[in-house]
């Protein structure tokens, strides 16, 4: 399906507005004036200057289609009477030429959209082109009017046809050095704007960094204390209890420092490239070993799987790791008792994974439920946004809630900036 045109905005459709009334009034002007110098035809020769006013309302998309069917009017006028004088033209009679002074009305309004909205991909001659072809047309016209038709125009003396050539030429000319002026400033306007908003993504990115940094520092030499010191309780405890607990504090310890890992990892991106485990894509994690953990707790879960699991990025691993186990954290407490059901939907290009309970089926203990930050889902939603996931979590009408994440195979990465 073909991308649609984007919208314009209304000073634009205003200003188009405009000078296309402005070229249909100086059209119709021009065909039914009674002293016109234009053989009316039926309508006909009112009905294709109307048409060539009217197609003004496209000279933003297509400049140089309207441009072209601009000069199309006075080549006409003008091969066809060097053919045989008197065809378009009255020869005599109480005729002047002062109804088409501004010949045809829409001359400097193509002359100037073909240089004020350019294509990128168009050479400057395609355009330079109609603008010589309009001022050439513009300038032999007048040779085919009848010197007893030349007359004062707009209160000023014109004794030859010079004149009218003349002032062809300074419209068309003018209106493209206009159009040439506009196109100009608007490059720069966009190269400032484009300027700015590079600063503010390097501002961005530093923030990121300096952020990565101090959680690096901080976060992270805290929690390898922690797992540091549970493997010495785990060496130093004298009964099996107390060891297989630092053993189970060490292992999360360890899987929260590969997490913050992820974590300072995806903040760095953007300022240093992707990371080292960009490359590394491998199976998503057995989540039925989690599943499995949970029931062992006392929260039996209903485990759905379809499809095969595809090779993906450490991070997306991770991450949907992450999201299962926020969510059957947060049914053991608020929603003790409820049914859980946890469905993942294996693609070609990435996973789903919804996790799905009932309303509880007894009160939820106080101080579990009060314990924590209470930022889990939200933190979630932040991490699956930054691998260019969809993160949702929301009650059910039946006073349940559902969490659902899909997630891409692997983490975009941007695009290296051309150098010119």
């Amino acid at each position: 399906m073909q991308p649609s045109l984007p919208a314009r905005p209304v000073r634009a459709v205003v200003s188009d507005a405009l000078v296309v009334a402005f070229a249909v009034a100086g059209s119709l002007l021009t065909a039914l004036d009674d002293r016109s110098i234009l053989r009316p035809y039926h309508g006909v020769t009112g009905l294709v200057l109307l048409l060539a006013g009217l197609s003004l309302f496209f000279r933003r998309r297509a400049p140089l289609t309207v441009i072209w069917i601009t000069i199309a009017i006075p080549a006409v006028v003008l091969v066809v009477e060097l053919l045989a004088r008197g065809t378009l033209l009255y020869t005599q009679g109480d005729i002047d030429v002062e109804s088409i002074s501004l010949w045809p009305p829409g001359a400097i309004f193509a002359a100037y959209a073909v240089t004020a909205f350019p294509k990128a991909d168009q050479p400057a001659w395609l355009r330079a082109l109609p603008i010589a072809t309009l001022t050439l047309v513009l300038v032999a016209t007048p040779r085919v009017i009848p010197d007893a038709a030349i007359h004062p125009i707009a209160g000023q003396s014109t004794d030859s046809d010079s004149a009218m050539a003349f002032r062809g030429a300074v419209l068309v000319i003018g209106g493209a050095l206009l159009g040439m002026y506009v196109s100009a400033r608007r490059r720069v306007l966009d190269g400032l704007r484009e300027r700015a908003e590079r600063a503010a993504e390097q501002a961005r990115a530093e923030e990121r960094a300096r952020l990565a940094a101090e959680m690096h520092d901080v976060v992270a030499h805290r929690v390898t204390l922690m797992v540091l010191q549970a493997g010495a309780l785990r060496v130093r405890a004298r009964d099996d209890e107390t060891r297989q607990a630092a053993e189970e504090m060490r292992g999360t310890g360890a899987k929260a420092l590969e997490e913050l890992r992820d974590v300072i990892g995806l903040l760095r991106r953007t300022d240093e490239g992707p990371d080292d485990e960009a490359g590394e894509h491998g199976p998503l994690p057995d989540l039925s070993t989690l599943i499995a953990e949970s029931g062992s707790v006392g929260v039996p879960v209903d485990l759905d799987e379809q499809g095969d699991p595809p090779l993906a990025s450490p991070v997306v691993g991770r991450t949907a790791y992450r999201i299962v186990q926020e969510a059957l954290t947060n049914v053991r407490k608020h929603a003790p008792g409820a049914r859980v059901r946890v469905k993942i939907r294996y693609r070609a290009d990435g996973v789903r994974l919804t996790v799905l309970n009932s309303a509880p089926s007894r009160p939820a203990d106080g101080d579990l439920a009060a314990s924590g930050s209470g930022t889990g889902l939200t933190g979630l939603g932040q991490r699956v946004d930054l691998i260019g996931g969809t993160f949702t979590a929301d009650p059910t009408p039946d006073g349940g809630f559902r969490v659902d994440a899909s997630l891409p195979a692997f983490v975009p990465t941007p695009a290296p900036e051309a150098v010119t």
